[in-house]
């Protein structure tokens, strides 16, 4: 069976941190470029790491030519101080990269979106979502595949204090979120990225949206 490549952006988030692990211990991949704008301070035969100007991606084109894009972008209000440079992170970037992939190539577009994702929203996180996945939706890859997880768990190496409150009260209130609540239950970020590899070892799945409940049953 030949060994595939894969590319991977947002490999210092929550998320990517954890898939690019997966995707460096897998036997499924042979190379795994990281597009970054820091140096990650890691080494591994497989990590081809990429410092880009994202603003420019299409100066780096011949790293796109891959089998599988992994896309685990996203920020906070916080750390973007405007609207229009979250929606630069969130959206822009993403759809860029799936761009050019798809030009050079690419197979498998996997993407992380959010449950409440809804581009007649009224608010700008789900409606920022929402058109973030239209937009995918329209690359027209030949499979492509959105991941809509809940509130994320895990250690993303800064304090967000809203997240911390809402990650307590989901972890003591978890008995709550069964059956039709469900899929509200919080997911760690782990789980989340162990999805993302088993869709793409999947063969023939089109183009998916996972909600959060099934991503917990694909990571298994």
């Amino acid at each position: 069976m030949e060994e595939k490549t894969a590319l991977i952006a947002g490999a210092t988030g929550l998320i990517g941190n954890e898939l690019l692990h997966i995707l460096l211990e897998s036997s499924e991949y042979k190379e795994v470029y990281a597009l970054v704008r820091n140096p990650l301070k890691m080494k591994h035969p497989k990590l081809k790491e990429v410092m880009v100007d994202f603003e420019r991606l299409n100066e780096f084109k011949q790293y796109f030519a891959v089998n599988d894009v992994f896309v685990c972008l996203g920020t906070t209000i916080k750390k973007a101080k405007t609207q229009e440079a979250m929606y630069k992170i969130d959206v822009d970037y993403p759809v860029e990269i799936g761009r050019i992939a798809q030009e050079a190539g690419a197979r498998h577009y996997l993407v992380v979106s959010s449950m409440n994702a809804d581009r007649k929203s009224k608010l700008f996180y789900p409606r920022m979502k929402g058109e973030l996945e239209e937009k995918v939706r329209q690359l027209n890859f030949e499979q492509h595949s959105i991941f809509r997880p809940s509130l994320l768990l895990g250690n993303r190496g800064e304090f967000r204090l809203g997240e911390e409150i809402a990650a307590v009260l989901f972890k003591c209130l978890k008995f709550i979120f069964t059956g039709p609540l469900q899929k509200y239950r919080a997911i760690e970020g782990k789980t989340v990225a162990k999805a993302m590899y088993n869709v793409a070892q999947e063969k023939e799945q089109g183009k998916v949206v996972y909600t959060s409940e099934e991503i917990e049953k694909i990571a298994k």
